[in-house]
């Protein structure tokens, strides 16, 4: 006390009251500074004395630091609302809100470990804040600890369903882990029903089912990145798991010549393919299996060792879902063992081997690998199809065209183009040749090793008859089959393009036409259009053929003079409403002419083809002929005529069947064939084909369908 004053009250009044006029000036740092240096100058019964007021001064500049904090963090200045509420917190100002605030700014800074500190702060504080848990899910997820991230989410999305109208909303969109999983398995199950049974990891090298790929997805932190996203994400959230699912099941196929002791699937299974000596045809198998890995895909397949051929319906549902597999491949890896330079693609063994025919049409993308495992022409583009000196090559070596090499599509239509290009290939197991082209004209057929390969080829030439009604399978030379006497022995006998008549230009049909109008009744056309188009279709089942056909009777056949022994026979023909012609076989056919008739009827016919009356096409090629064309219901009755108005004649139906008459005049490949019982007959091959050309319009009146055995 100094002259009744109280000297220590009075500087601790004073010191309070700068404290305050600093706060009201918001110059929050010399505030702090004027009270820090009280505190530190006071002494201990000051201290004391200060207590309740300095507890209330810090609070106060924590709520303005925070209230600084909402105005940066607004403006989107992290930085700073980091440092303002940091400061309030310091200053003892520590609620949820300004710890969600603060956690809130180091994420938009995404400084994920503060963060997460900030969010379980607040958790501790309410075990129950949604915005705690939301806030931890998020430092989670930018931390890459998807596992925890998960569970946090899922906490958010209990507590979230218990809050407010609007979070309650915004919950209503988000899916539970198990729903996710779910949604996740049916786009895999999607992409895994084209893909092989059994695919090699190029990472690890061991061979995986798919329960075991499955499994190695779900371990990966794709798959928890993607289940959490899929929980989180209502919009697109399908789109969003196939662009996680495809890339990460996408396989790699080989497309190879099998060579000495190709590995099989009980020498490698659950063993690492790596972890085998570097010999013999583990080079191969260790080699591709480096490059898919390099080329950034997870999975392998070699048919060599992953599928389980002594299991006869694994092999039976794998060769005759080969096609599809490459098909929906990412990409397939050809590997030419025999190739070690530039421009010798073309005499590599591989395109003449039997399965690589599929290999080769089936993918969308292709590389193709020498010898040394380096990229063919040294193209390292990302498919080799899109190469056309390489689709040069394989043009002149497999006499595909390019248009079919870079873009096929499985059909049985043009089954006579496709059969020629297998004609040159050969297979191990014969009845393989067959088996190779189930994809190609995409059917699917019962595997039999050991039917031998003229049942295994006559099973797919009936299928492809009977269910497209395209008879020009029937275009060959060489050796009938046992299956049925129309169809080869062997695939050889399509190596020859089969006869086409010469191109008639538009004014050359016009002439024929008109030379036609005065020796064609309209009558007479009508009835000619009115038997074609009542024919039915072609059948095909248990090896027996009805094939519909302009049959013209053969009146004589005889021997041409030859000397010393022969291999072939030439024979002369006649037949009535044909030109003579000759033809050349292998069998020895008996002779007759008028006066030696032998009993059973021998003929030349043409097969008919429905195509020249351009009638609608087929709605669907894998229906059933029967069930896909009614002739009755698909075409106006003929008996009375053209149809036309009134009664009269429809001159432009005249016109198209002498166009169509001019076309069958034309020369033709004609079938012989044999009676063996009345109604039944069978073709006798020949070594070339049977040129047949028609004498006049009136002999080709005879229209009917025969069974051919």
């Amino acid at each position: 006390m100094l002259f009744g004053w109280d000297l220590q009250t009075l500087w601790q009044n004073a010191n309070q009251n700068l404290c305050s006029a600093l706060l009201q000036a918001k110059k929050l740092e010399q505030a702090l500074e004027a009270h820090q240096n009280m505190i530190d100058n006071g002494d201990e019964s000051t201290k004391a004395n200060c207590l309740p007021w300095s507890t209330a001064f810090k609070r106060q500049c924590g709520d303005r630091y925070a209230h600084d904090g909402d105005t940066a963090f607004t403006a989107r200045d992290y930085d700073e609302a980091i440092y303002l509420y940091s400061a309030a917190i310091d200053l003892g100002a520590v609620n949820d809100t300004i710890l969600a605030k603060r956690s809130e700014a180091l994420l938009e800074k995404m400084q994920w470990e503060d963060a997460l500190l900030d969010a379980q702060k607040l958790i501790k504080l309410n075990p129950s804040s949604y915005i705690g848990y939301r806030l931890k899910y998020a430092a989670l997820r930018g931390l890459k600890r998807f596992n925890e991230a998960i569970d946090a989410f899922e906490t958010m999305h209990r507590l979230g369903t218990a809050s407010g109208p609007e979070i309650r909303k915004l919950h209503q969109n988000y899916l539970g882990q198990l729903e996710a999983k779910k949604a996740i398995r049916m786009v895999i199950d999607d992409q895994l029903e084209n893909a092989p049974l059994r695919l090699i990891n190029t990472t690890d090298g061991l061979l995986c089912d798919r329960d075991m790929q499955i499994h190695a997805f779900s371990m990966s932190p794709k798959y928890s990145e993607l289940l959490l996203s899929t929980m989180e994400r209502a919009e697109h959230r399908t789109k969003r798991i196939k662009e996680v699912v495809e890339p990460y099941f996408h396989c790699v196929t080989l497309s190879h010549r099998w060579e000495g002791e190709e590995k099989r699937l009980d020498e490698i299974q659950d063993r690492a393919i790596y972890s085998f000596d570097p010999v013999g045809t583990f080079v191969k198998l260790q080699k591709f299996c480096k490059v898919v890995h390099d080329l950034g895909y997870h999975w392998a397949w070699m048919d060599t060792c992953c599928i389980d051929k002594r299991n006869s319906a694994e092999l039976e549902e794998s060769l005759n879902s080969m096609f599809v597999w490459y098909r929906h491949s990412a990409l397939t890896i050809v590997y030419l063992s025999d190739v070690r330079e530039s421009g010798t693609l073309e005499k590599s063994d591989w395109n003449r081997r039997g399965w690589t025919i599929q290999e080769l049409l089936a993918p969308k993308a292709i590389l193709f690998y020498q010898k040394d495992w380096t990229p063919y022409l040294g193209d390292h583009s990302p498919n080799h199809k899109q190469s056309a000196a390489i689709m040069r090559e394989l043009e002149v070596a497999t006499r595909i065209d390019q248009a079919s090499l870079t873009n096929f599509r499985p059909s049985m239509t043009n089954a006579r183009e496709k059969l020629e290009w297998a004609s040159m290939r050969t297979t191990t197991r014969k009845e393989d040749i067959a088996y190779s082209l189930f994809g190609i004209f995409d059917v699917r057929l019962e595997i039999h090793y050991g039917e031998k390969v003229q049942a295994a080829l006559g099973r797919l030439l009936q299928k492809i008859v009977a269910q497209s009604a395209d008879i020009t399978a029937l275009d060959w030379v060489g050796k009938s089959s046992v299956f049925n006497s129309c169809l080869p022995a062997d695939i050889t006998s399509y190596e020859h393009s089969p006869y086409k008549p010469p191109h008639l230009s538009e004014d050359e049909i016009q002439t024929l036409v008109s030379s036609l109008r005065n020796v064609v009744s309209v009558d007479s056309a009508s009835e000619l259009y009115t038997l074609l188009s009542r024919l039915p279709r072609p059948r095909f089942a248990d090896s027996r053929l009805h094939l519909p056909c302009m049959v013209f009777r053969v009146t004589d056949i005889r021997q041409s003079h030859a000397r010393g022994e022969q291999s072939h026979f030439t024979y002369e023909v006649k037949a009535v409403g044909l030109h003579d012609l000759s033809i050349t076989t292998k069998e020895k056919l008996t002779e007759f002419w008028p006066g030696r008739r032998i009993r059973p009827e021998v003929f030349l016919v043409r097969p008919w083809n429905r195509d020249l009356l351009k009638l609608p096409a087929l709605a669907d090629e894998t229906q059933s002929v029967e069930d896909a064309y009614d002739p009755q219901s698909a075409l106006p009755d003929l008996s009375g005529g053209f149809p036309g108005e009134k009664g009269t004649i429809d001159l432009d139906s005249y016109t198209q069947t002498l166009r169509l008459i001019v076309r069958l005049q034309q020369q033709f490949n004609a079938l012989l064939l044999y009676e063996q019982q009345i109604g039944e007959y069978k073709r006798t091959a020949s070594d070339r084909d049977i040129i047949a050309h028609v004498t006049e319009m009136q002999n080709m009146m005879d229209v009917r369908t025969l069974e051919i055995l």
